[in-house]
C-alpha cells in the first residue's frame, strides 16, 4: 500500500512592511503603464531586524507551537532552501534549528537552487517519509528569503517580495497529499538571474522570462510521460505556478493552454480567472518569495478558490539558473480548515505601510543584512510600530545583531 504523505501544516511569515506598487513606481520614476503586466498592488519590504532567519523561524513557528511535545519529537529533518545565505558553511537551519527547539536528533541542512530549492527539498523530504524506515516521521521544510533588490533592478524591483513560507511534512497531510511519483523535472545551466555577491542580485530579465516558459512546457511534458492520461483542462481542478510576477504566470498558462488543449482566447481567459488567479491573491500582495513562492499561491488558492469536495491541484516550481518540477496533489475541504488557524490573510493587512521615503531609507541598511561582518548591532526597538501592529501580539524572533560573526537574535 502506498503510504499517504504531505503537507500537514503550511504558513507564510511576509514581513511586516509593505509598499504599494503604485507608490514604488512613482518614486522611481518608471512608467506607470507598465503596472498592469505586473498585476501587483503591494510588496512586502523587510526591515533591519528581519533576516532570512528570523522570516524561517517566524514562518514555523506557529506550526511547531501547535504540536504536541511527542509530535515535535518526530520532527527529523528540518530542510532550509535560500538565496539568502549567510554563510559559506553554517546554515541558515542551523539557527532555525536553535530558535523552534528542535530534537537534538534531527537532521539539520540547507538546499539552494534558486527559486526551485524548496519543491527539491520537499520531494527529498517525502521520499525519506515514504520510505518507511522511520514510521510516523516528520520533516520541516522552510523556503525563507530576503530581497536585496534597489533601483539597479529596474522593473524587477517592484516584483520582489521578503519572507518565508513553512511546511510541516509527515503521513496526516490535511494541507495537501501528494501524488507521489507524479511528477516532471526539467533542468538545464543558464545565467538567466544570480546573486553573485550577498548584496547585489543580477538577472537577464527577458532570458529567465523565456525559461521560465521553456520550462513550464518541457516539466510538464516530462509529468505527462510519467503519469497516464493527463489532460490539462480536466486533470486539475486548480493550478499553482511559481509567481515571481502573476502576468508571468498569466503567459506560462496561456501559453500552456494553447499547445496542450488548443483553447481559443476566450476559453483561455475563463480558465485562468477559474482555475489559476485564487492562486495570486496573495502573490499579488507579497511580490516573488523566491523558493517560497508556489507554497505562497497554494496558501492563497487554499484560501480563495470556491472548490468543493476534493481537488487536484497541478504545481509548477522554477528556479533561475535553471530547475524545474511539475507535480500535483490533492486538497479538499479540510485544507481550507487546516490553512484558516495561521490567518495569513490577516497578518498581510496587519503590515505596516511604508512611504517612499521611508522605504529608500531602509534599503541602505537592509543591504548589509547578508554581508558578513565581526560586528553589528540593530536597534530592535527602533521598528517597535511595526513589531505592535501584528495581530494577537504574538511573540517573534527579531535580528539584534552579530559578535564576532555569530548573529544573534531575541523574542519582541
Amino acid at each position: 500500500m502506498t503510504a499517504r504523505i504531505g503537507i500537514e501544516a503550511l504558513n507564510v511569515h511576509a514581513g511586516l512592511a509593505q509598499l504599494t506598487t503604485a507608490e514604488l513606481f512613482e518614486g522611481r520614476g518608471l512608467d506607470p503603464e507598465r503596472i498592469g503586466h505586473l498585476m501587483m498592488s503591494a510588496r512586502s519590504i523587510a526591515l533591519p531586524c528581519e533576516d532570512p532567519i528570523t522570516n524561517a523561524v517566524n514562518a514555523a513557528a506557529p506550526i511547531v507551537g501547535r504540536l504536541a511535545p511527542q509530535d515535535k519529537e518526530r520532527i527529523e529533518l528540518i530542510l532550509t532552501s535560500s538565496e539568502s545565505g549567510v554563510d559559506y558553511s553554517k546554515s541558515i537551519a542551523s539557527y532555525v534549528h536553535e530558535y523552534l527547539g528542535l530534537s537534538r536528533t534531527c537532521r539539520v541542512m540547507e538546499v539552494k537552487q534558486a527559486c526551485y530549492a524548496a519543491t527539491g527539498a520537499l520531494q527529498i523530504a517525502a521520499g525519506y517519509l515514504a520510505s518507511g524506515v522511520s514510521p510516523g516521521a516528520k520533516a520541516l521544510v522552510i523556503a525563507t528569503d530576503v530581497s536585496m533588490v534597489d533601483a539597479r533592478a529596474g522593473y524587477a524591483e517592484p516584483a520582489t517580495g521578503t519572507g518565508a513560507a513553512a511546511m510541516l511534512l509527515g503521513d496526516d497531510p490535511r494541507v495537501l497529499a501528494l501524488d507521489l511519483g507524479a511528477f516532471g523535472a526539467h533542468s538545464y545551466e543558464t545565467m538567466d538571474s544570480a546573486r553573485p555577491m550577498p548584496d547585489y542580485d543580477i538577472a537577464d530579465v527577458d532570458g529567465s522570462l523565456f525559461t521560465y516558459l521553456d520550462c513550464l512546457s518541457n516539466s510538464f511534458a516530462d509529468y505527462c510521460g510519467k503519469v497516464a492520461d493527463v489532460d490539462l483542462g480536466t486533470t486539475f481542478d486548480q493550478l499553482a505556478l511559481h509567481t515571481p510576477f502573476a502576468g508571468l504566470v498569466k503567459a506560462g498558462h496561456r501559453k500552456l493552454m494553447r499547445e496542450q488543449a488548443r483553447a481559443a482566447p476566450d476559453a483561455i481567459e475563463a480558465d485562468f480567472a477559474a482555475r489559476v488567479s485564487p492562486s495570486l491573491v496573495y502573490p499579488s500582495r507579497v511580490g516573488n518569495l523566491c523558493s517560497g513562492s508556489v507554497y505562497l499561491a497554494l496558501a492563497s488558492l487554499i484560501d480563495n478558490a470556491p472548490y468543493q469536495g476534493t481537488a487536484r491541484v497541478g504545481l509548477f516550481s522554477y528556479g533561475s539558473g535553471c530547475a524545474s518540477e511539475f507535480f500535483s496533489g490533492v486538497i479538499d475541504e479540510g485544507s481550507r480548515a487546516a490553512l484558516a488557524v495561521m490567518d495569513i490573510a490577516g497578518r498581510l493587512n496587519a503590515r505596516v505601510p511604508l512611504d517612499f521615503a521611508e522605504y529608500t531609507e531602509l534599503l541602505a541598511e537592509n543591504s548589509r543584512c547578508l554581508v558578513p561582518v565581526a560586528d553589528r548591532k540593530i536597534e530592535v526597538e527602533r521598528y517597535r510600530r511595526f513589531l505592535d501592529a501584528r495581530p494577537g501580539r504574538e511573540p517573534l524572533l527579531a535580528y539584534r545583531g552579530t559578535e564576532g560573526y555569530h548573529r544573534t537574535y531575541e523574542w519582541v
